[in-house]
């Protein structure tokens, strides 16, 4: 069985900044940001480590990590366990969710994942952008965990797996039920703080969470949108949705709000990305 792992990086143990998880051309190359982001990306590669030995020893004959945080090319790769092989790069087709398109892929597994957008006491809560506010299913808020479950369901790939704050961990369970099993890695005190596991502790955690994930993938079940779902995008100002309804199918459901019905989870991700995209627009001289 083959295991996908969505690798982000707010989620990792020890993160509460945006500095420690800017990428150096993020931040004009400042040498603090460097050093801090360094640190994180060797503690973000050490918990995909971990989860991948999990995978491995649960039973995976192969394990295929999506990094996808940011620019998505976080991940060291030759620090990776040489187990696995590694997606890297930014606008794959399938964004966060590459690799849940390939062939006898039996779960997908969520590591360094963050809380949505809006959540209280949650390190860095936020979906996919600062400036969108929420996501929802047919009313019903959600986050990239979501997203992400969704594409992966039309692939007939289950979630199984969840590691980062204890908020990221609890939202992703509520919407996918007990076939996830949950590492929480930290606890969230507010938006900009936590109590962290030692980062040892937080890698046995993933290790020993992964393998219970294999092994109980055969009976887990993949997340499908409902039929007829109607999504909807929340921006923090009306001019990105006057950008967002140009592309056909979105309208306006509200001052700041656009929505649409996909046709299925892979087509969500497409014009999400492209209702993303289009709203990126520069909002101050």
């Amino acid at each position: 069985m083959r295991v996908v792992i969505s690798a982000d990086m707010e989620g990792t143990c020890g993160v509460v900044s945006w500095v420690q998880v800017t990428p150096p051309e993020g931040a004009n190359g400042d040498p603090v940001n460097s050093v801090e982001y360094e640190r994180t990306r060797a503690r973000m590669t050490a918990e995909v480590n971990a989860a991948i030995a999990g995978a491995i020893a649960g039973g995976a004959t192969e394990v295929i990590v999506n990094d996808s945080h940011d620019g998505m090319r976080n991940l060291l790769p030759d620090a990776l366990d040489p187990r696995a092989r590694l997606i890297t790069g930014n606008d794959k087709p399938l964004s966060m969710a590459q690799g849940v398109d390939l062939a006898e892929v039996g779960c997908f597994f969520y590591t360094g994942y963050h809380a949505k957008a809006g959540s209280p006491a949650a390190p860095l809560a936020h979906t996919w952008t600062g400036w969108l506010n929420d996501v929802r299913f047919d009313g019903l808020s959600t986050g990239e965990f979501g997203i992400n479950a969704a594409v992966a369901g039309h692939f007939g790939v289950p979630v199984t797996l969840v590691a980062g704050d204890d908020q990221a961990v609890a939202q992703t369970q509520t919407l996918l039920g007990d076939q996830v099993q949950g590492a929480v890695v930290k606890q969230g005190l507010s938006t900009f703080a936590a109590l962290h596991l030692h980062p040892a502790r937080a890698r046995d955690l993933i290790q020993s969470a992964a393998e219970e994930a294999v092994r109980r993938a055969s009976a887990a079940r993949p997340y499908l949108l409902p039929k007829g779902c109607r999504v909807e995008l929340e921006f923090d100002h009306q001019a990105r949705a006057d950008q967002a309804i140009l592309i056909p199918g979105i309208e306006r459901a509200g001052a700041r709000t656009v929505a649409w019905t996909p046709t299925d989870g892979r087509e969500l991700m497409r014009t999400f990305r492209a209702a993303v995209k289009a709203a990126a627009i520069r909002m101050s001289p």
